[in-house]
């Protein structure tokens, strides 16, 4: 047994022991379940590896890495940009945009995406006018992010996100700053590759704005004082989604032109439970692609599960590709999601 093969094993067995215990035996304790913001953050990104089961960590090898591990951004020979917009439950608008650049003589490779949400303007309901006051407000979340991956060994990669986040309602608004951490490891064990990502790490949002302006009277037990003095209501600052993902992908040539890939992810998040993300890809001559996994395994109190999904990866001119996914997921009682991304390699 030679001592990468040796590595692999150690590193796998540490990581799966460790989170497996906490799967068997932190199954009773809180999991803080909505205690976070910036919920759109966990919301997984592209058709193809929504359509494994959001299983990609070890797989992320094209644009939509940024969001996944963006340490696959290393791996993308070409120039390659992604799109997607996706009707989200209860009508909302869900859309990303993202470029990946290869420097080049081993410099790494840059990346850059915007990922928004939008929320269709509501009526204000007040305790007076409980079928609206005549105004509307709405809502919105965006990321922008810069990225840059570097391979430091033939099969050893690191990449990371600088991220601004922000969020805002009517006319209050948050904001802050995050960081993403990924690895990727081709073991050489024939196809054997291992990813870990830690993701939206940084400080907390916090509102603030013209509507948490107030007049205050400091003194109400005596009349003539000034009883406008403008004060202003804290809000708590509530953490980032953070999240830490470790996963693996096994990819094997079942005959002449055809592709599977297998792969497994367990997600630990400080806001949920431990869950397993399990997904599978078969490709004919990387030209038709057929997807199914299964979202969320284990986890407490789960709307998502079973997915599926297909792609067409057309060859344009010279090494350019267009590529159209389509994934579907089932969300249990919030109904089912589908979507499309359009991803171009030139």
């Amino acid at each position: 047994m030679n001592k990468n093969m040796r590595m692999t094993i150690v590193v796998v067995t540490l990581l799966t022991t460790g989170f497996l215990g906490d799967l068997v035996y932190g199954g009773d304790r809180l999991t803080n379940t909505g205690t976070t913001s910036a919920a759109f953050l966990e919301v997984g990104i592209g058709a193809r590896s929504m359509g494994m089961g959001g299983a990609y960590v070890a797989v992320a090898k094209d644009a939509s890495a940024l969001y996944w591990n963006p340490a696959g951004i290393s791996r993308i020979q070409q120039a390659s940009g992604v799109f997607e917009q996706v009707d989200w439950i209860t009508d909302i608008s869900f859309n990303f945009l993202a470029a990946t650049v290869p420097l080049g003589n081993n410099a790494g490779s840059v990346g850059i995406f915007v990922n928004a949400m939008n929320v269709p303007n509501q009526l204000v309901r007040t305790v007076q006018y409980p079928d609206g006051s005549g105004e509307e407000y709405s809502a919105s979340s965006i990321v922008l992010g810069l990225s840059y991956a570097r391979n430091l060994t033939d099969r050893f990669s690191i990449g990371g996100n600088a991220k601004y986040i922000s969020e805002r309602i009517w006319h209050e608004q948050a904001s802050s700053l995050a960081f993403d951490v990924g690895t990727l490891y081709d073991t050489g064990l024939e196809g054997l590759r291992i990813g870990a990502c830690i993701s939206n790490f940084g400080s907390g949002l916090e509102l603030q704005g013209s509507d948490l302006l107030i007049f205050y009277d400091a003194d109400q037990l005596h009349l003539g004082n000034n009883d406008k003095i403008i004060g202003e209501l804290m809000t708590d600052e509530w953490p980032l989604p953070l999240n830490m993902q470790f996963g693996l992908a096994y990819t094997m040539h079942p005959g002449a032109g055809l592709q599977l890939t297998l792969a497994a992810d367990a997600l630990h998040p400080i806001n949920a439970s431990e869950s397993v993300n399990l997904g599978a890809e078969f490709a004919i001559n990387r030209m038709l692609f057929i997807r199914a996994g299964y979202k969320s395994l284990f986890q407490t109190d789960s709307e998502t599960g079973l997915t599926m999904g297909a792609g067409l990866n057309y060859r344009l001119f010279g090494a350019s590709n267009i590529k159209i996914d389509y994934a579907y997921a089932d969300m249990g009682r919030l109904g089912g999601i589908s979507r499309y991304t359009l991803g171009l390699t030139f």
